[in-house]
């Protein structure tokens, strides 16, 4: 890249109010530098304690759903341990004074009538409908193809204030690309 070229990326990331912008493989490690960058970028510009609680916790909800559920993945073996990592892109950033962050990742293709049509179904609630949903899902069982208790969007809707929104686009007969925007 030449810096042109960065120079022109940066200036696209700074007129869409992006503070902060990840496009790579996530790990639990990146997980944690990048929280520790978020939360330093958070203390500098005076952000209300409780917006950069919730942005951080939607921040690590969206990063662990790339980090669990990405169908772009490498896998390997590394000193003698599975490895596994997965891409993402994230986004977090300030526009028409709300904060947001945006999370997209490749899923395949078969699953995005499953996760729109449970996506839709969380927007339709409102807070108790939320805290119902949220409750019902910890005690029951573990969704089908869910690698943790199933409540991460749930969680998400949940924190972000302002709402949230998604988007899928086919990207080929196999994938779609999935981005979530939350609000807060």
């Amino acid at each position: 890249m030449q810096a042109s070229d960065g120079f022109q990326f940066r200036n696209y990331l700074r007129d869409r109010g992006i503070i902060f912008s990840y496009s790579g493989y996530m790990t639990e490690e990146v997980l944690t530098g990048i929280g520790g960058a978020l939360r330093t970028k958070m203390e500098l510009d005076g952000t209300d304690r409780q917006i950069a609680r919730t942005i951080f916790s939607i921040f690590v909800e969206q990063v662990q759903n790339v980090i669990r559920y990405s169908a772009e993945f490498e896998e390997g073996r590394v000193q003698d341990d599975d490895i596994e990592i997965r891409y993402g892109v994230l986004t977090v950033g300030l526009k028409d004074n709300k904060h947001f962050v945006s999370c997209g990742n490749l899923i395949e293709k078969s699953k995005v009538e499953r996760l729109k049509e449970s996506l839709e179904r969380i927007q339709g609630l409102d807070k108790d409908g939320l805290k119902t949903l949220y409750k019902d899902t910890l005690r029951g069982e573990t969704p089908e193809g869910s690698k943790g208790a199933g409540v991460g969007f749930i969680d998400i809707a949940r924190r972000a204030n302002h709402g949230f929104d998604f988007d899928f686009s086919e990207v080929n007969d196999e994938y779609s690309y999935f981005m979530l925007n939350a609000y807060i």
